[in-house]
Order: structure tokens, then C-alpha cells, then sequence
């Protein structure tokens, strides 16, 4: 799910791929193993919530639209 990212050494040809795992060449070393989960629980919730009580989904859209129309004044 949590794709890392490869840095290309600037002698590698323009064809490698990169794939060669370096220790300390993680964009962000750790911290997607604790945010990942954490998101797609939060995702999951709010998706239950729309499914079981919409009400609160227009709620939400309406708070929304007047929080957006007060700092339009």
C-alpha cells in the first residue's frame, strides 16, 4: 500500500530502474506504518457514519456552506 520512493544515484544510466533498497533513503523512515492505518481507520469511520446516520453527513454540508458563506461577507 505505502510505496516507497527510490533515489536514483546520479552516476546510475538513464534506464535503471532504482529498485535497490538503501537504508536511510526513505522519504519518511517509519512513519507510514503508524499514519497509513491510522487514515484508513478515520476513512473507514466516516464512511460508516454516511451509511448508518446521513443526517450527519447534511449536517456537515450545511455547517460547511455557512462557515464558506461567512468569510465571503
Amino acid at each position: 500500500m505505502t510505496h516507497r520512493v527510490r533515489v536514483k544515484e546520479p552516476e546510475t544510466a538513464p534506464g535503471a530502474s532504482g529498485d535497490i533498497e538503501v537504508p536511510g533513503r526513505d522519504i519518511t523512515p517509519g512513519r507510514g506504518r503508524l499514519l497509513e492505518p491510522l487514515g484508513l481507520t478515520l476513512v473507514a469511520g466516516a464512511g460508516v457514519l454516511f451509511v448508518v446516520r446521513p443526517e450527519f453527513y447534511a449536517a456537515g454540508v450545511h455547517l460547511f456552506a455557512t462557515w464558506a458563506a461567512s468569510l465571503v461577507q
